[in-house]
């Protein structure tokens, strides 16, 4: 059974229904806790100061995020490129680069790609989602110019332009001009024209702008789980009737559709983010019309409008409060991505970092104001009178020097009261701890605690730091599986839409010229980040590790071998700069593509004869076994170098034995052996096995000296001799 189709009337009804429920859901539920989170983050009053007492606000929240922040920047931004798209078969090897380049430079380049990362972040952290947008702007770039005094050529070539639309002019003849002479009558003709005109030159600017929206702009179903499935998806903003009309629309249709006297007042969010902007009346009864303010929705909305009972996805762009539909499309997909630090399942909105901390914020902020004011009581400590016997105009005075006038002594003294805020700082350091647990940031896992570094071992410390960090990596994780991947997906497939025309761009250090219309726009997005403080050098030291075996491989095998190519080294030396934050490569080593790697490759095999495959097999085990003979060979002259040491050793603990000997029977019997002749049996002994090692030694050296002369004379034929 097919539905009727959808009237125009039923679907605005349908379009308004959809957008309000949408408010209600953002503003009533979600708004407010944002609200407090921001008001958490910049320290705003609690609202229960008392007045003559600590009203100090600690910033656990904005510490955590501050601390958060750097590390997330660093994972995705420090590499050249972050983001790559896999090729699905071996012809879309050489696009997939291309766009990898490309849409990278569309992203940081062309856009304020840190600034949209930094902004999404923060609002992630602080208030639950961040939120990124694309889309392809076709607004005209309006400006107005002046000319004065042009002459017909240059009035003419300027009218030509198909962007120029006159505004006002005038013309008048030219005080300097020559009237030319009629050739019909010989008699000179009128005086040459000269032109005083004002222009509006529209422009426009064709190309993709990524921002990241505040998130009280966001407007999602409240049933949905994902971006992707979701009922109803928009994007709630204030336009002004300029920037309607640089985006297409006409006068006429923004004056039908604003609702006239509508008053938009922007929700609690916005006025907590920015207490300036309470409300925007001023701009609806601004003299200048084209800078009055009127709500604008993009809605993406599943619905059924041409009744054949599927829900398609539809482009819907409204205006005013009473969301008058102003442009109506079938839509492809959803340009939006969220980054949320913790999300709960099935639920396209989780939890924030300020949700972890704010309890805590609350209760250290009362421990310190306490704490101060248990200080300003020591300082200032109050005052005892006897009532009657003391002027307490006298007393209220707290000049410097001042006399107290009292009529005995004895009249006036100081309360007393003991300080207690060492009591305080065991509870400080153990809501220290609760944040380290739940946030994983602390001193010492940002290096800013001297004491906890020099008392503990670098392991307990390393241990420490990486405890912190997979913390972090988690949420750059969830950032990039999420969001990040999203985005540049939706990048790459609205750049083979929309760019029409080839563009020359400089890409590593050289002008390519870019043609999006021959990619696949279905590629695959890997998301390349590095996880940890130490990452980035642990990843040096293994780039080093493969540079090394590549080097041995191409050594042993030669360059032309089934294992890795010239291409790949250079890939590698490549990746090693990037490691080691150099951006451009290319001022080091040139860029070998695989192109050119098997054209090296085709040549270098056409100048040296073929290698067997069995016979490079074998002569890699020979070159196995003559190093294991080799090690073999050095731990036999080690063990007898050993055997000779003692040996010697033993000798001269004989001879010691024997003078000793000699001595006592010396001194016994008054009797004196001949030692020289024992002295001289050890000399011997000792030059016979000098000579002993020296012999084994030459013959060593003279072996090796003979195997490097044969392996420098055998030919090479790209395998070892």
């Amino acid at each position: 059974m097919s539905n009727e189709l959808m009237s125009d009337e039923q679907f605005a009804a349908s379009v308004k229904s959809i957008i309000d429920d949408a408010v209600d859901y953002v503003d009533g539920f979600v708004a407010p806790t944002r609200a407090l989170a921001t008001q958490y983050y910049r320290g705003d009053p609690l609202g229960n100061e008392e007045a003559g007492r600590s009203q100090v606000v600690m910033t656990e929240l904005r510490d955590v995020v501050q601390a958060i922040v750097p590390s997330l920047l660093r994972i995705f931004t420090s590499s050249e490129h972050a983001v790559e798209y896999a090729p699905r078969n071996e012809a879309e090897v050489a696009f997939a680069e291309q766009a990898t380049d490309y849409v990278n430079f569309v992203f940081y380049n062309d856009n304020p790609g840190f600034q949209v990362l930094l902004e999404a972040f923060k609002d992630a952290l602080i208030r639950k989602t961040g939120i990124i947008k694309w889309r392809w702007s076709e607004d005209a770039e309006i400006s107005e110019a002046s000319y004065t005094g042009l002459d017909q050529a240059s009035y003419n070539l300027l009218l030509e332009d198909k962007d120029v639309e006159v505004v006002e002019e005038e013309a008048r003849p030219d005080p300097q001009g020559i009237p030319q002479i009629d050739p019909a009558t010989g008699l000179p003709g009128a005086a040459p024209q000269i032109y005083d005109i004002r222009i509006r030159r529209s422009k426009p600017r064709n190309k993709i702008v990524v921002e990241a929206i505040p998130p009280e702009e966001f407007l999602i179903a409240r049933n949905a789980r994902d971006l992707d499935t979701a009922e109803y998806v928009g994007h709630r903003s204030l336009k002004t009737v300029s920037e309607l009309i640089a985006m297409g629309y006409s006068q006429k249709e923004i004056e039908e559709n604003s609702g006239g006297g509508d008053v938009f007042s922007i929700n609690y969010e916005a006025q907590t983010r920015n207490p300036a902007l309470m409300t925007f009346t001023q701009h609806m009864d601004s003299a200048d019309q084209s800078l009055r303010r009127i709500v604008y929705v993009e809605s993406y909305i599943r619905i059924d409008r041409d009744g054949d009972g599927i829900a398609e996805l539809r482009r819907v762009c409204t205006l005013g409060n009473s969301h008058s539909v102003l442009h109506d499309e079938v839509a492809t997909d959803v340009p939006f991505a969220v980054l949320c630090p913790d999300p709960e399942p099935h639920m396209i909105i989780g939890q924030a970092v300020g949700d972890q901390v704010m309890d805590l914020q609350r209760i250290k902020t009362a421990v310190v104001r306490n704490t101060l004011d248990s200080l300003a009581q020591v300082i200032h400590p109050r005052t005892v009178v006897v009532e009657g016997q003391v002027n307490l105009d006298d007393v209220m005075n707290t000049e410097t020097g001042a006399i107290i006038r009292t009529r005995a002594p004895g009249m006036i003294a100081s309360l007393s009261e003991p300080f207690v805020g060492q009591n305080a700082m065991p509870i400080i350091a153990y809501l220290d701890q609760v944040r380290a647990q739940r946030t994983g940031i602390s001193a010492a896992s940002q290096g800013l605690d001297p004491d906890v570094l020099q008392s503990t071992t670098k392991a307990a410390v390393t241990a420490t730091v990486q405890g912190a960090q997979e913390r972090i990596e988690l949420i750059a994780r969830v950032f990039a599986e999420t969001g990040i991947k999203r985005l540049f997906k939706g990048l790459l497939k609205m750049i083979v839409r929309h760019q029409d025309r080839p563009r020359t761009v400089k890409l590593r250090g050289q002008w390519v010229e870019i043609d999006p219309k021959y990619w696949d726009a279905d590629m695959d997005v890997q998301v390349n980040v590095g996880l940890g403080r130490g990452s980035d050098n642990e990843r040096l030291q293994f780039m080093m590790m493969v540079l090394q075996k590549q080097e041995q491989i191409m050594q042993l095998l030669g360059p032309a071998n089934p294992i890795c190519d010239v291409s790949q080294y250079s890939n590698s030396l490549s990746k090693l700069l990037e490691l080691a934050n150099i951006k451009d490569a290319s001022r080091y080593f040139k860029r070998v593509d695989g192109q050119t790697a098997q054209v090296m490759q085709q040549a270098m095999a056409q100048q040296k004869p073929q290698t067997d495959p069995n016979a490079m097999l074998a002569q890699i085990e020979m070159a196995k076994v003559q190093a294991a003979q080799a090690k073999q060979a050095d731990e036999a002259h080690l063990k007898r170098m050993q055997i000779l040491i003692e040996d010697a050793f033993n000798r001269d603990k004989l001879r010691a034995d024997t003078e000793l000997r000699a001595a006592e029977l010396n001194a016994k019997y008054n009797t004196q052996f001949d030692l020289a002749t024992l002295e001289n049996s050890f000399a011997h002994s000792r030059e016979l096995a000098v000579e002993q090692l020296r012999a084994d030694s030459a013959e060593r050296q003279a072996a090796m000296n003979a195997q490097q002369m044969t392996e420098q004379t055998q030919p090479y034929n790209g395998t070892p001799a």
